[in-house]
């Protein structure tokens, strides 16, 4: 029998109803202090009939945050506010795993304690503009860091993970894709570095493999996995190379056995992308593979049932759509996503989506 997106999965320790994954979404809706609110509950709850729930992604400190009221899991407050928010999809029967964020760069001093500078693997400005609670400014020129700063983002993944996992997630998603950064450090175009953290793939690989053996070692390979984007432009960010340095990633990556490798599989936005086989990638990592960008049910139903993928990430389809599961089993019409809400404000564009 052939598998679809309505077949029950497995990726490492974690159990899926379904092999539909609810992509991270940064929604710009955390309260004072970036604590995940009720509302925040109350959202992910909706939506906790996907196999898996990855969550918006979560800066790891106070320096890695790059946006407005995105929600942190470096203190107290924040531990506590995620608690309701993985007690209300455990409730419903739901599987959520915590994405660990570092934006380096693409932040903004206005963010950063202190008004200082944001930190980057070189001192590299990007193209574009930061969003700010005064809205969007330019982007600075971050600083570069000290080989000697490097062990304390690594500590801070460890202390995010310990977090997450007592604020009751089942697992955590590293997040090394989308031009922040870890993939600042993998990429040719942003890592200018000339010590053992710059230069050949191995070397910008070498951070994202300290990251990753650190928080495996806390929560445990089976409930880890790691988000790349091979052909993303965002963020201001490319590659020389990108299929030879993503088959060396999925390549050192394999031997953790992570429950998952989760790729986006093209570019969001404007931009020429590359050539990139991703059935290449795929063959390059041995384990469980999400899949994202651009996947519709039949896509995704095609997918799963060639092996290409394990289970398929959907991103906007799940802003509007907090039934998707139900959707998809019934062939049923879906609600259009409404862009003008999707960063900050209310329950409006958030949870007040209608179900079938």
């Amino acid at each position: 029998m052939s598998l679809d997106l309505l077949s029950p999965g497995k990726l490492g320790s974690i159990t899926l109803q379904n092999r539909i994954v609810m992509a991270p979404l940064t929604r710009n809706r955390a309260g004072e202090g970036n604590v995940p609110q009720p509302i925040n509950a109350e959202y992910y709850a909706q939506r906790a009939s996907a196999g898996l729930i990855i969550t918006e992604a979560t800066p790891i400190s106070p320096t890695a945050h790059g946006y407005p009221a995105t929600p942190g899991i470096h203190d107290k407050a924040q531990v506590e506010g995620w608690k309701q928010v993985t007690a209300a999809v455990h409730a419903k029967g739901g599987k959520i795993v915590l994405q660990l964020w570092h934006v380096g760069r693409i932040s903004h001093p206005s963010l950063q304690p202190g008004n200082a500078l944001p930190v980057a693997p070189s001192a590299i400005k990007p193209a574009g503009q930061a969003f700010t609670y005064q809205g969007l400014q330019d982007f600075v020129t971050p600083r570069a860091l000290a080989i000697e700063e490097l062990p304390g983002i690594v500590a801070d993944y460890v202390t995010a993970t310990k977090h997450a996992l007592e604020a009751g997630f089942d697992g955590v998603e590293i997040h090394a894709a989308n031009g922040y950064l870890i993939d600042q450090f993998l990429r040719d175009s942003t890592n200018q570095r000339t010590d053992q953290y710059g230069g050949s793939k191995e070397n910008r690989a070498r951070l994202l493999l300290e990251v990753t053996k650190a928080v495996v070692d806390v929560a445990g390979a089976d409930r880890v996995g790691v988000r790349i984007s091979p052909l993303n432009p965002f963020n201001d960010i490319s590659d020389s190379d990108p299929q030879g340095l993503f088959n060396y990633v999925a390549d050192v990556l394999s031997p953790f056995k992570l429950a998952y490798l989760h790729a986006v599989e093209g570019g969001m936005g404007d931009g020429a992308t590359p050539d990139f086989d991703f059935n290449e990638l795929r063959k390059h990592f041995n384990g469980g593979y999400i899949a994202n960008l651009a996947y519709d049910k039949a896509k995704g139903n095609a997918a799963i049932a060639s092996g290409h993928a394990d289970a398929i990430a959907y991103g906007s389809l799940y802003i509007a759509n907090p039934d998707l599961v139900e959707r998809f089993k019934q062939d049923a019409p879906l609600n259009s996503p409404d862009q003008s809400t999707f960063y900050g404000g209310s329950e409006k564009g958030y949870t007040d989506y209608p179900t079938l």
